[in-house]
């Protein structure tokens, strides 16, 4: 960070030969340095008001997971979903704050795991504030809140709680540290050694949060088997509708005003310029501006790509599809955001769209259920991410936001060569391969010990009256509406006789 520096014995000399000279130089430099002080003290609190604001941005995430997530679901399960969206953060917060803040930013520590900061012992630190653990917690989060719309409405209520503690206290936090650590093995941010000469470029997280919180899910939601009545005797899709199209939506704007604290806020600070000549007016402000139009474009390019995909090939403007299309388009740009322009977003979330449409129709044949469709979009759709952003990185951008490596690698249909797309592939290798072999083992071991999915009955009577107390809902059965009607009529008629 640039200071002020004065030099009282370098100041005397040019005051001349006056008794007070030395007393006068001194007195000026203090004055510099009680400025300079202010100003540094100014951009930290800055800089981290900045980061603690788009923290409370991706934290209200949560309210949209738990709003998209209620609404895909059948009401007899609202309740269920909707505690289980509470405890991934209370529990997040407790496995983060003991295990995986220190596993993905405990430096100095080697490329593959952090060792410093466990329980925030000897925290702050010159590498980071309150305010840096908070946002990289509400990051953490967002992986366990996809992993949960996987599972829904056939999970014990228990495994939730040892996935999300698992999940976010230590898979996440060791990805995260591989890609994101200033010491992680792949991290675009490393100062030597980096990966093809770039490391790997998955600015706010679309390998990092996406993949991760995606391939969890698909494991889980695999291993159990879909809900009853999802597939029919023969083998095919029987649409199982949530209960609130109002709350898919409502989850959907959350979840959009929310991606503008996880891409735009990703930059940690805000107060920096880039040094170009006679351009005082652009610095990293201008491009987490950048970043949240590229995030509004994708996200804008994949609705409607879905609105009329969707329209040819079912033949209806579906609310819920384009929600998830929208979302879908927002996981892809992620990766990407910074450092890319706006008309490549538009081809992201165009081909995001088709992306999620694909997996869904393989997911239908492989007989595999979703709730929330949260492997398809949140894995599928951020692998392409991780893809787009290797064939899309733009050379000023990056260099902007990874500076000192003028020769670093970008994107190869931007004339940057395939090597930042090989440190990609790398990248969705090692997320698949990883979460794999952690959180796949996981979900088995909790299917043998009979602890991963609820009973056949309960399932038919909803998880909300079996383990929650009650209904979220007070509702009446339409046949029980037409039988008290038949009632009134008849007695009616009766005194009328």
């Amino acid at each position: 960070m640039a200071t002020f520096t004065c030099s009282a014995a370098d100041l005397r000399p040019l005051l001349g030969t006056a008794a007070n000279a030395t007393a006068a130089a001194e007195y000026i430099c203090n004055g510099f340095g009680a400025v300079s002080d202010k100003l540094v003290a100014a951009t930290y609190a800055i800089d981290n008001t900045y980061l603690l604001f788009s923290a409370y941005l991706v934290f209200s995430m949560q309210i949209g997971f738990a709003m998209l997530c209620a609404g895909s679901v059948r009401a007899k399960n609202t309740m269920n979903i909707m505690l289980t969206n509470v405890l991934d953060a209370a529990t997040g917060g407790l496995s983060y704050y003991l295990f995986g803040f220190a596993l993905a930013y405990g430096s100095p520590s080697n490329g593959f795991i952090g060792k410093h900061f466990f329980g925030l012992e000897d925290f702050p630190s010159p590498s980071g504030d309150y305010s840096y653990f908070l946002y990289q917690w509400s990051f953490a989060i967002a992986a366990a809140g996809i992993t949960s719309g996987s599972i829904a409405e056939r999970t014990q209520f228990v495994a939730y709680l040892i996935y999300s503690f698992f999940l976010t206290g230590l898979v996440y936090p060791i990805v995260s540290h591989w890609f994101w650590s200033a010491d992680g093995w792949a991290s675009a941010a490393r100062e030597d050694n980096l990966l093809f000469g770039t490391g790997v470029i998955d600015f706010a997280g679309s390998g990092v949060v996406h993949m991760v919180g995606g391939i969890a899910g698909l494991w889980g939601a695999w291993i159990e088997g879909p809900r009853m009545g999802r597939f029919d005797s023969d083998g095919k899709p029987v649409p199982v509708r949530g209960h609130s199209g109002t709350l898919v939506v409502l989850g959907t704007f959350l979840l959009w005003f929310g991606w503008y604290g996880f891409n735009p806020g990703s930059f940690l600070t805000i107060l920096k310029t880039y040094g170009q000549t006679g351009s005082s007016f652009y610095g990293q402000w201008s491009a987490i501006g950048r970043t949240a139009v590229t995030t509004t474009i994708a996200g804008s390019s994949a609705a409607l790509t879905t609105l009329f995909g969707k329209r040819l090939l079912t033949g209806h403007w579906n609310v819920t599809d384009v929600c998830n299309g929208l979302l879908g388009g927002f996981a892809a740009i992620t990766g990407g955001c910074s450092v890319v322009d706006p008309w490549a977003a538009i081809i992201c979330g165009f081909v995001a769209s088709w992306v999620l449409i694909g997996f869904n129709k393989v997911a239908e044949k492989l007989k595999y259920d979703d709730p929330l469709e949260a492997a398809q979009l949140h894995g599928g759709c951020g692998a392409w991410g991780i893809i787009f952003t290797g064939l899309f990185a733009k050379k000023d951008y990056v260099n902007e936001i990874y500076p000192g490596k003028p020769g670093r690698p970008h994107g190869l249909f931007m004339g940057g060569g395939g090597r930042l797309l090989g440190a990609h592939l790398i990248q969705i290798l090692v997320v698949t391969g990883w979460v794999s072999a952690t959180m796949g083992p996981l979900f088995l071991v909790l299917h043998k010990l009979g602890l991963l999915r609820i009973s056949p009955d309960e399932e038919m009577a909803g998880i909300d009256v079996t383990s929650h107390g009650g209904l979220a809902y007070e509702f009446h059965d339409d046949n029980d509406k037409t039988m008290k009607t038949s009632i009134t009529m008849t007695n009616m008629d009766t005194s009328t006789v």
